[in-house]
């Protein structure tokens, strides 16, 4: 197992928070759980929490349509220019030129777009929070289903955007985010049905994961997808020995002998 999981994007990097899960692989429950227990064993078992819920919620909207390598030094850049000074970072924002917003975050692509978005949603959180002080407290206190479902009112806030600012800001056990590799991932092993959508395979997942480990189960699977479970060439389809968990995949949509890849759900 890695030391620790990379400090960019993932988690948010050190600024996440958390700490090391403690959890025993024999007593997996589901195959859901099985699979998780191998995932923390090969990369990392962290707990999260701890992360300024409004920063969190500008990275994981940075991250949107784009890669980590795009969208990390927007948030760098960005944390430079608004997060630098002493007044809050809400107050910052809400209160910046949209213009030059835009420009600072151009390297996460669709600028003009997110730009808009983040100092509409500062605006916003200022307005009915005060601040990044009651926001953190909304997140970490509230009930997760009434702090869910406030955050997906939020203009360009989806399930996985507010996912995130559960697990990462809020700390909240048994919350799987899922994004293209978790999604991917999920229904190519089997963990849920090969015609599931996002929200259905988070329901699949977060039946079958005890809650203490959906945090390292999701940062865990997106290393896994990006390493061994890609998109277009998993690496099993060459050898299924390069793949550590071969053993434990249904391989929907994956055909070695011929070579072809599809989505598990065109396989439905």
């Amino acid at each position: 197992m890695t030391d620790r999981e990379p400090t960019k994007n993932i988690s948010g990097g050190e600024s996440g928070g958390g700490s090391e899960a403690r959890f025993d692989p024999a007593t997996a429950g589901t195959r859901a759980e099985a699979v998780v227990d191998r995932l923390g064993e090969l990369y990392w078992t962290k707990t999260y929490g701890g992360q300024d819920a409004f920063e969190c919620l500008v990275r994981t909207i940075l991250s949107q349509n784009t890669s980590d390598t795009a969208s990390q030094p927007a948030h760098d850049a960005l944390m430079e220019t608004y997060g630098s000074t002493d007044s809050d970072l809400v107050d910052a924002l809400a209160d910046a030129d949209q213009g030059t917003l835009a420009e600072t975050i151009q390297s996460a692509g669709l600028y003009n777009q997110k730009s808009e978005r983040i100092v509409a949603l500062a605006g916003e959180i200022r307005e009915e929070f005060g601040g990044e002080a009651g926001f953190d407290a909304f997140v970490r206190d509230d009930d997760p289903d009434v702090v869910r479902d406030r955050l997906l009112e939020m203009n360009g806030v989806g399930p996985k955007t507010a996912d995130c600012v559960l697990l990462f800001a809020g700390g909240r056990g048994g919350v799987f985010p899922v994004d293209t590799h978790v999604h991917r991932i999920a229904r190519r092993m089997g963990l849920a049905p090969p015609d599931a959508d996002h929200e259905t395979v988070r329901e699949y997942i977060e039946r079958d994961v005890p809650a203490e480990k959906c945090g390292f189960g999701h940062t865990a699977m997106i290393q896994f997808g990006r390493e061994y479970c890609k998109a277009r060439k998993p690496a099993c389809l060459d050898d299924p020995e390069a793949c550590p968990l071969a053993d434990c995949c249904d391989q929907v949509g994956v055909y070695p002998a011929s070579g072809a890849v599809v989505d598990p759900a065109d396989t439905a």
